[in-house]
């Protein structure tokens, strides 16, 4: 009878919803309105939970003075009893007038500040990690091994980077590599038919003045096509500072 109820206590949660389910289907900006003024702890929870691109955004529009703090809570939190968790969910419910479960304790940890950090927008990963870089050097070395930008294409082995051109539009491409270092460009024109190649650079020299936010959200959506052609296992990027070995 035990081991029934086991069963049927592992069934039971595993149809549970995870907490703040109802959240995700809720504007970024309006969880904000809710949240910024909540201890840096309690937002750093709600965003554990949340799907990256919202937390990224949410995270963006906090004041800078708090961004770095509420990113460390993330990558430090480890496990918050269900007491603590039902109350905030209940309260972010009320608020926003939807329906949650309950689900299990544990959330936060360097993989989730990862994929926060990977939706907010350049200016804001750069500030949270020359801060983090100050006031914990372990963390901010251990939390940029398991991010990706556009630089690290250069990382990538040349077949992966022959893919990621084919994914990517020719503007992101231009666009990004307008303040891109020499060895970025040499490994993208290298990788380029020649013709290509020449074309690119042509549009390059004659190309004006570009806002920095603008490729800034070029580099953002090649390193976005990065991800998916990773997660659908059509290139490698290799993470840890070598760690990883490709045969």
């Amino acid at each position: 009878m035990d081991q029934a109820n086991a069963v049927i206590n592992r069934l039971t949660s595993s149809l549970q919803v995870r907490p703040f389910d109802f959240a995700k289907r809720a504007d970024p900006m309006q969880i904000f309105n809710f949240i910024q003024n909540e201890h840096p702890q309690t937002i750093a929870l709600i965003l554990s939970y949340l799907n990256p691109q919202q937390s990224g955004k949410i995270l963006s529009a906090l004041p800078q003075e708090v961004q770095t703090d509420i990113a460390k809570r993330i990558a430090l939190m480890d496990t918050t009893s269900p007491e603590v968790i039902s109350e905030i969910e209940s309260v972010l419910e009320r608020k926003l007038s939807s329906a949650v479960s309950q689900d299990q304790t544990e959330t936060g940890g360097i993989e989730s500040v990862v994929e926060v950090l990977n939706g907010v927008d350049r200016a804001t990963e750069k500030l949270i990690l020359d801060s983090l870089e100050i006031q914990d050097p372990e963390l901010a070395e251990e939390i940029k091994k398991r991010m990706f930008v556009f630089e690290d294409i250069v990382t990538l082995d040349n077949r992966s980077i022959q893919r990621v051109i084919r994914e990517c539009e020719n503007e992101d491409l231009l666009l990004s590599m307008k303040v891109s270092t020499d060895d970025v460009k040499e490994v993208i024109f290298k990788n380029m038919s020649q013709r290509m190649a020449e074309n690119f650079k042509e549009e390059m020299e004659f190309m004006g003045p570009v806002r920095l936010r603008e490729v800034e959200e070029a580099q953002s959506r090649i390193v976005s096509s990065i991800r998916l052609l990773e997660d659908a296992g059509e290139i490698i990027v290799a993470r840890g500072g070598g760690e990883d070995v490709i045969v």
